[in-house]
C-alpha cells in the first residue's frame, strides 16, 4: 500500500496572516511618512512614522496571541522596521532642516549613518534572540534603544517645533547632533527598558486604566505636548534601567562566585575518599595475598 505524502495547505487560517498584515500596515504608514514630508506637511509625516509604531507593537502582541508567529513574518518585521525606523524619520528630517546643513550636503551623510545604525541595532537584535544561555532577567531589557523609540527620539526636535512654533529647534546643526546621538544609542549597549514583561497588579488594574484614558485624552488634545514629555520621561527612565540592570548583573555574579568555592570543596573531598578506597583496597588484597601465599609456601 503506497502512503501518500502530505499536501501541504491550499489555505491559511486567518491568524497566520493577521500579524502580517499588520506588518504591511505599518510599512505602508512608513513609506507615506515619506511622502508627506516631500509634500511639506509635517504633522502628517510625524503622525504617520507614529501610526507605524502603533502596528508595530501590534503585529508581535497579536502573532504570540492568535499563534500565528512564523519565519516569514519574522523577517517581513525586520524589513519593515528597518524603513519605518531607521530610513523614514530620518528622510522627514532631511527634508525638515538637514538638507540646509552647509555646502557638500553633510546632511545626507546623517541620514546615511541613522540608517545604518537602525540596520545594525536590528541585526545584533535578531540575532540575540536565538542565545539562550542569558539569564531569565534580560528579557526585561533591551540592548541599547530600540529602534521604534529610536525614531520618536530623532524626531524630538521637530515635535517641540511642531508644539512650540521655534525656530529654534530647526537648526540642521542641532537635528543633526541629535540624530547622530540617538544612532549611537541604538548600537550602544546601554540597556534600557523593555516594558513587554511589565505585569500589573490587581489593586493597580483601575489607576492604570485611568491613566491610560488621561494619557489618550492628552494625546487628541494636545499631540505635540503629549508625545514630547513621553519621549523626554523615557529618556529620563535610562539611567535608571542602568541603576537597574548593573545591580541584577551583581547579583548574578555574587551568586556565582558564592558556588564556585562549594564546587571546589566538593572536588577534593571526592578525591580523598577515592583515595581512602584505593588505599583501603590494597591493604586488603595484601593482607588477602599473604593469607593465602602462606599455605602455598608450606606445601612447597
Amino acid at each position: 500500500m503506497l502512503i501518500k505524502p502530505p499536501q501541504r495547505l491550499r489555505k491559511l487560517p486567518l491568524n497566520m496572516l493577521a500579524p502580517n498584515i499588520l506588518t504591511i500596515c505599518a510599512l505602508c504608514s512608513g513609506l507615506t511618512a515619506i511622502r508627506f514630508a516631500i509634500a511639506g506637511q509635517w504633522k502628517f509625516a510625524v503622525a504617520a512614522i507614529a501610526v507605524a509604531a502603533l502596528f508595530d507593537m501590534l503585529d508581535g502582541r497579536v502573532a504570540r496571541l492568535l499563534k500565528g508567529a512564523s519565519r516569514f513574518g519574522a523577517e517581513l518585521d525586520s524589513l519593515s522596521d528597518f524603513l519605518c525606523f531607521g530610513v523614514a524619520p530620518v528622510m522627514v528630517l532631511y527634508f525638515w532642516t538637514l538638507h540646509e546643513l552647509g555646502n557638500g550636503n553633510p546632511g545626507w551623510l546623517v541620514v546615511l549613518a541613522f540608517a545604518t545604525c537602525t540596520a545594525l541595532r536590528l541585526a545584533r537584535f535578531n540575532t540575540a534572540l536565538e542565545d539562550t544561555s542569558k539569564p531569565v532577567w534580560t528579557g526585561s531589557f533591551f540592548t541599547g534603544i530600540p529602534s521604534p523609540a529610536g525614531a520618536g527620539l530623532a524626531l524630538l526636535f521637530m515635535i517641540l517645533s511642531l508644539a512650540v512654533d521655534s525656530e529654534f529647534f530647526r537648526s540642521p546643526l542641532l537635528n543633526a547632533a541629535w540624530a547622530l546621538g540617538i544612532g549611537f544609542l541604538m548600537i550602544s549597549k546601554v540597556p534600557t527598558y523593555s516594558f513587554k514583561r511589565v505585569r500589573v497588579k490587581r489593586e493597580a488594574v483601575l489607576p492604570v486604566l485611568l491613566g491610560v484614558g488621561l494619557l489618550a485624552a492628552l494625546l487628541m488634545n494636545e499631540p505635540w505636548y503629549t508625545l514630547a514629555l513621553l519621549e523626554i520621561a523615557y529618556l529620563g527612565s535610562i539611567p535608571f534601567s542602568i541603576r537597574a540592570h548593573a545591580r541584577l548583573k551583581r547579583g548574578d555574579a555574587a551568586a556565582e562566585a558564592a558556588t564556585e568555592p562549594a564546587a571546589d570543596a566538593a572536588v577534593p573531598n571526592a578525591q580523598t575518599t577515592g583515595t581512602e578506597t584505593s588505599n583501603a583496597e590494597a591493604t586488603n588484597a595484601e593482607a588477602t595475598g599473604s593469607e593465602a601465599g602462606e599455605p602455598q609456601h608450606r606445601l612447597h
